[in-house]
């Protein structure tokens, strides 16, 4: 790729496909899917994230592709192996001149945890990072209280930076300690073989 076909890509939301999963460029169409994906709500009542409650899914959708058209947000929507919608996923905080990013804003239906789709989906976000974007850096945040989220970034193989004290708020509006984890590019080809070493294992 030339500088202007990566220039390019800075802009667009590509379709990523896996065995377990694909990711397309969220749409306004996805809102329904979405929405069914969050079910009764109750990841949206964890106050230490940002999940949208289902009756906002569709503000959720509007707000995310508005982030994309002021170029600070590349937003996917995320289906499993038999298409059904199941989360939603973006790459944020958009440097190219660096060029870094960070991967988040990462949810998924219940029946989609703990499977091979998360892993698949950032095996796939941080090729294209990498590979297409040609990144330096990959960042991920996420709140102090969020302990899952910490130890599933920890399983990437992501490393701890920092912790940015009342660096933003919660959904409730409470201040928000950030905890920073990083991957580099010269880490990029081992955290490559952990993350396709652990797809090969799931089902």
């Amino acid at each position: 790729m030339d500088d202007a076909d990566i220039a390019s890509a800075w802009r667009s939301v590509p379709t990523l496909r896996g065995r377990h999963a694909t990711l397309e460029p969220l749409q306004a169409a996805h809102a329904d899917g979405l929405c069914a994906a969050l079910g009764d709500g109750a990841l949206s009542r964890l106050w230490y994230t940002n999940v949208p409650a289902p009756e906002r899914a569709a503000a959720y959708v509007d707000a995310a592709l508005e982030a994309q058209a002021q170029g600070r947000a590349l937003p996917f929507v995320v289906r499993d192996g038999q298409g059904a919608v199941v989360g939603s996923t973006r790459l944020y905080a958009l440097e190219p001149e660096v060029p870094r990013l960070c991967i988040g804003y990462t949810w998924y239906a219940p029946a989609a945890q703990r499977t091979g789709i998360n892993t698949e989906a950032k095996l796939m976000l941080l090729g294209h990072a990498f590979g297409t974007l040609r990144c330096i850096g990959v960042g991920f945040e996420t709140s102090w209280f969020n302990h899952a989220s910490r130890a599933a970034i920890a399983r990437l193989g992501a490393k701890q930076e920092g912790v940015l004290r009342n660096h933003k708020r919660h959904a409730d509006g409470t201040p928000r300690d950030t905890v920073v984890f990083s991957i580099l590019d010269t880490e990029w080809p081992a955290v490559q073989r952990h993350l396709q070493f652990r797809l090969d294992q799931s089902p």
